[in-house]
């Protein structure tokens, strides 16, 4: 499970997770305790449970969750620990309305995902936060795909600042989505760096009303879900 070209993803509903007391690590509960709005907190154990699932899906010999601890870094991407040690992984999360995802790859990837909703987006929005050809892009899709390529691409670039590990510090519009696939399941996608000269390649999907999208650099080629369910 070391090819930098495959990227392992765990998805996880708020309805699947067990009382935190029984796998979280002593200093997440420490930053459990500082979170004080319930929605910041629902989803940061949403998040940091698909996490755990998904790292003990690929180390050998897999601990006991609680081992684990997912931290913030300095710059606020999350780390994996184990027993107080980095573990030779990298990891992206993304939650949203009561999902998280995440996605592992091994260690020297530049990797970021992102959940969406497709929904419509204001006119508003798509000016604010697209490059120019972005709204070319998406000023010729037929209404009926314009909402999902709408949220497509802004998936594509909110997982392309999490793999530059800036997240929406930084201006949207300086990362631009340069190719965007056809056809059904996974489908490729380029996102470009404007100002670092970097290149990210990855896939995304239309699931359930959803945009899912990984991506990386080296590029993701290929994402493998993981299955965690009892039994």
């Amino acid at each position: 499970m070391t090819d930098p070209g495959i990227v392992w993803l765990v998805a996880r509903e708020a309805s699947s997770l067990p009382e935190p007391t029984r796998w979280l690590g002593p200093t997440e509960v420490e930053v459990l305790a500082a979170l004080s709005r319930p929605w910041r907190r629902a989803d940061w154990l949403l998040g940091r449970f698909a996490a755990k699932e998904a790292l003990r899906a690929v180390v050998d010999e897999p601990p006991a969750p609680e081992r684990f601890e997912i931290l913030a870094a300095s710059d606020g991407a999350p780390e994996a620990w184990l027993d107080g040690e980095r573990l030779p992984w990298v990891i992206s999360l993304s939650h949203r309305d009561g999902v998280a995802i995440c996605a592992v790859a091994p260690a020297g990837v530049a990797l970021g995902c992102d959940l969406e909703r497709v929904e419509p987006r204001s006119a508003a929005f798509v000016e604010d936060y697209f490059t120019a050809a972005e709204r070319d892009r998406i000023v010729n899709t037929p209404n009926e795909g314009r909402d999902a390529l709408v949220n497509a691409l802004w998936a594509a670039k909110e997982a392309a600042l999490k793999a530059l590990r800036t997240g929406l510090r930084r201006d949207t519009r300086s990362v631009e989505v340069t190719h965007v696939g056809e056809g059904e399941g996974w489908r490729a996608l380029r996102v470009e760096d404007g100002i670092g000269a970097r290149a990210f390649g990855g896939l995304f999907r239309l699931d359930g009303g959803r945009v899912v999208t990984v991506l990386g650099d080296p590029p993701v080629l290929d994402v493998r879900a993981i299955d965690t369910s009892p039994g």
